[in-house]
């Protein structure tokens, strides 16, 4: 009898483990200084969920996909509590996210590296990230380095006659990594940096800031937040006379800001994202996609997040198993060329390629996703103006 339940028990065992869950986490912001950013960002990676769930799952098993989700705030301390409750008590198989770029310097670190987990990034973009592993290979990210932002919107800005500009950065990861790329080009190019201070974030007032910078040019890059500080200083900057056009990077590009500050006082402001190529077949294979789930496809890191969970799906699926030393070389694997082309939401056309011994590369709804030795991807950025009080962008050639 004793021999029976023994056998059954086993038996049992390995029927719920050939069945268990194949489990990821994704600790995005979705609160914290930008939740009207974060938001589409997670219906992009619920949407990959959805669809390689739909598309029969994980292996030949069929086992479910499931996307276990934390709030990492935006903020370094609430990522690496988010991360390390993901990685130890979760037990993921690997990171999506963080969102913010000091989140997520802070959990790999302290938390992902050292237990040996992959972290892929939707949208983290600080330049200190691509050296930031000493060689073990365990951080990846499907947006572009503010390395070649801040040189793009050096570029912008001369192309626009701005020969002079002050600078002023949120004290973080995010908006000092690219403050610094963007001075150090502008300067390169001929411009000449006015002044280049930092400012706390969630200051009730930044009068006395832009009073001081203002004195000496009408132009000012503002390097923040709009939820945590960045409005504030545009609107005390205008109140006062202090400046009158506005260049910056994707931490304040919101509908919050045009909400706040209205689209008459912003017509000299222009604001640059990481975006897609909209002509590529990546990026209309995705857009289909999202129309029908009502998703924003052009959305600020929206085709990113998608792409990043999918690829996380496919380098599991690569990999054969959900063992967590197997993500990184995966991962590469289905990212880089050579191999069939696969599309946003063409996981069961991937599935068999896999299975039948072939080789796929992803081409994202934000482009090739080709990791170099940092894990870092090229990319494409636009150049945002309102319009008819929305945000319109073009490609930045």
């Amino acid at each position: 009898m004793r021999k029976q339940i023994a056998a059954g028990l086993a038996c049992y065992i390995l029927a719920t483990t050939a069945q268990a869950d194949v489990v990821i986490g994704n600790p995005m912001a979705v609160t914290g200084p930008i939740p009207d950013l974060v938001a589409p960002m997670v219906a992009g990676v619920d949407l990959a969920e959805k669809h390689i769930n739909e598309q029969g799952g994980m292996f030949a098993s069929g086992e479910k996909f499931v996307v276990a989700r934390a709030d990492s705030q935006c903020d370094p301390v609430a990522a690496v509590d988010a991360v390390t409750k993901l990685i130890n008590v979760s037990m993921v198989t690997a990171i999506v996210g963080p969102v913010c770029s000091g989140a997520t310097i802070a959990q790999a670190e302290s938390v992902s590296i050292p237990a040996g987990v992959v972290t892929l990034s939707v949208s983290a973009s600080s330049p200190a990230i691509s050296n930031m592993e000493n060689g073990t290979d365990l951080v990846f990210r499907s947006a572009a380095s503010d390395a070649y932002q801040g040189v793009a919107l050096a570029e912008l800005a001369m192309s626009k006659g701005i020969k002079d500009i002050a600078v002023s950065y949120a004290n973080d990861d995010y908006n000092a990594g690219i403050a610094e790329v963007f001075a150090k080009s502008f300067a390169a190019m001929g411009g000449k940096i006015t002044s280049n201070e930092a400012h706390e974030p969630n200051k009730a007032s930044y009068r006395a800031e832009v009073a001081t910078m203002g004195s000496a040019t009408d132009n000012l890059a503002v390097f923040a937040y709009y939820g945590s500080g960045g409005i504030t200083l545009m609107r005390n900057a205008l109140e006062i006379g202090a400046f009158s056009t506005f260049i910056g990077a994707d931490g304040m590009l919101a509908q919050e800001v045009i909400d706040q500050i209205g689209a008459e006082n912003l017509g000299s402001t222009t604001f640059t994202t990481s975006t897609s190529d909209q002509s590529s077949a990546g990026f209309t294979a995705w857009k289909a996609l999202a129309d029908a789930a009502d998703i924003p496809a052009a959305g600020p890191f929206v085709p990113n997040s998608y792409d990043a969970t999918f690829m996380m799906a496919l380098a599991i699926e690569k990999a054969g198993s959900a063992d967590r030393s197997a993500i990184s070389g995966a991962l590469r694997s289905i990212a880089n060329a050579p191999g069939e082309t696969i599309l946003p939401g063409e996981f069961a056309k991937a599935k068999a390629i896999i299975a039948a011994g072939g080789d796929i590369h992803y081409v994202g709804a934000s482009g090739p996703q080709d990791f170099d030795e940092n894990g870092d991807v090229a990319g494409y950025f636009s150049a945002n103006v309102v319009k008819d009080g929305a945000w319109e962008g073009t490609i930045i050639d």
